[in-house]
């Protein structure tokens, strides 16, 4: 299953050090973090908060390792603030990116987002964007597109819990109404899962725009009592809503093989922000690594 090298296989640091709460895996170093991923047997990752912005610093720091840099996270305000202000903060993204030589960038839309909120209710209190806001949003990442094309680079948007563009109804409109030569989408099983949407109804109708992918399982007891007891993102991540592929409710056999026989090339990036004082993380790298291993050959 999957070309000759082209599919790699990539982890996230947040599984070691949260971005959003620093207090989970506060301790963990960078060194710890990305030597743990070598040796679960990785050969990529994303960039979290401690790695160094330095390119020479952090390329030495993972060649060591035999790690490259799949994508990174860019937090887009296309709804919520003048289109320069993000244009700005993209464009330095997008530089350093590509000085590491990642192809694709990662794009979440966070005006009105409340997944940063760790008081407000995941389910009761999503946003929705107005019909002023889809403009602003598919004007402004066309025009990313356009950006990111400068550096022969694609971006790949990120629908995501707590924002605007979480259910089906709302990343087949994104799709419908972007550009497909400038913009791309990031497929998380998690974020599809847990929203309760059928992810493989949305990975077969928009396989032909997938350009990246995260694999993240989820407990879906934990995302049940998400919904019940009205807690935040925040909160469902404490609580362990999120898992690795293989230790949760998700089968990734018929997501490999639609992505198999649609030719996908690029990263798989294990994705399962857990609390790594619960879930170590070096742990649950190596479950990962080896499930992968058994269902698709990876």
């Amino acid at each position: 299953m999957f070309k000759e090298n082209k599919v790699k296989l990539g982890i996230a640091p947040i599984g070691w050090t949260n971005d959003d709460m620093p207090e989970l895996g506060g301790e963990i170093t960078f060194e710890q973090c990305i030597s743990e991923m070598a040796l679960a047997g990785f050969v990529g990752c994303e960039v979290g908060n401690k790695y160094p912005r330095d390119t020479k610093v952090l390329k030495k720091a993972l060649s060591l390792r035999g790690l490259s840099i799949a994508s990174a996270w860019f937090s887009a305000f296309l709804t919520s603030k003048p289109f320069e202000e993000t244009e700005e903060a993209f464009k330095a993204h997008r530089d350093f990116l590509y000085e590491m030589g990642a192809k694709v960038i990662v794009v979440s839309e966070q005006g009105n987002s409340i997944q940063g909120q760790m008081e407000t209710p995941l389910f009761d209190k999503k946003p929705v964007f107005t019909e002023e806001e889809w403009d602003l949003l598919i004007d402004g990442l066309n025009r990313l597109g356009d950006l990111a094309a400068e550096k022969g680079m694609n971006i790949v948007y990120h629908h995501h819990m707590g924002t605007g563009i979480q259910t089906t109804e709302e990343i087949d409109r994104l799709m419908e109404e972007t550009d497909p030569k400038k913009v791309s989408l990031l497929y998380d099983t998690g974020h599809l899962v847990f929203s309760g949407e059928d992810h493989l109804h949305v990975l077969n109708k928009h396989i032909n725009r997938i350009r990246h992918v995260h694999l993240k399982d989820v407990r879906i007891e934990v995302a049940n009592k998400v919904r019940e007891e009205k807690m935040s993102f925040l909160q469902a991540v404490k609580a362990g809503v999120f898992t690795v592929p293989g230790d949760g409710v998700i089968d990734f056999k018929p997501v490999f093989e639609a992505l198999d026989a649609a030719g996908y090339e690029g990263w798989f990036v294990v994705e399962a922000e857990q609390d790594p004082a619960i879930a170590n993380p070096f742990e649950y790298a190596l479950k990962a690594r080896q499930y992968i291993r058994e269902t698709c050959g990876l």
